[in-house]
């Protein structure tokens, strides 16, 4: 007897699990041929402005949105499947709309933002990573650049880890921290919205900018 009640819970807890599994499947929001949109038309602009997008913004997740969205996923590291789902969208900077947005945007915003700082800044003092984070922040406020993280991050040729591999990587511990502290306004940087590493940069432009910080091999400049 004890054994017949033993299995009906099991089957019982079985079921409810099925049930928050689909649920939250179907809580995540997933972007596919098909969907339209406001989101839509916002990862159509943001593919756009970073030239993966060559199609109009009509809000509707089309034949070039789904070539646009490979061509993303290709270059960061991401499934190849044409399919904005949570990964893609975190990536592009879009909440999911899992959670509330203001929650989630921030969330993407920092995993981005540790992403970058532990591409270029892996191995500095972190003093250092903090400073490379800030100055990526200080871009978004700066009106030469975009005006979100993942505009800044994406913006073509601004940033060589998005060339050699390394922004697709996962984020060390201590880079989200650095992260963090970033996002909360500390900046090591002094307001800087440059750095490079001068044993390593090829561009001269870069050096005819005014240094406000050296912190480890980075030279921080406005």
């Amino acid at each position: 007897m004890k054994r017949k009640y033993i299995l009906r819970a099991a089957c019982l807890i079985c079921a409810l699990m099925t049930v928050v599994s689909v649920a939250t499947v179907f809580n995540a929001a997933t972007y596919r041929k098909g969907s339209s949109g406001q989101t839509v038309r916002q990862i159509q602009t943001k593919l756009k402005n970073w030239g993966y997008y060559k199609g109009s913004v009509d809000g509707i997740y089309g034949s070039q949105t789904v070539e646009a969205v490979k061509y993303f996923q290709r270059k960061n590291g991401l499934s190849v499947d044409g399919v904005c789902g949570s990964r893609t969208l975190a990536a592009l900077g879009i909440s999911s709309g899992s959670g509330s947005s203001a929650s989630s945007g921030t969330n993407n915003d920092a995993y981005l933002l540790a992403k970058m700082i532990s591409a270029e800044a892996r191995g500095e003092p972190y003093i250092g990573q903090v400073a490379v984070g800030a100055v990526i922040l200080n871009r978004v406020k700066h009106p030469s650049f975009p005006n979100t993280i993942a505009g800044v991050l994406y913006q073509p040729g601004a940033f060589t880890a998005l060339s050699d591999g390394q922004f697709s990587l996962e984020p060390e511990e201590q880079c989200k921290r650095a992260a963090r502290d970033a996002m909360n306004g500390w900046d090591p940087s002094g307001g800087a919205i440059y750095y490079y590493n001068p044993d390593k940069s090829t561009s001269s432009w870069i050096f005819t900018r005014e240094t406000v910080a050296v912190i480890g091999k980075h030279v921080f400049a406005k």
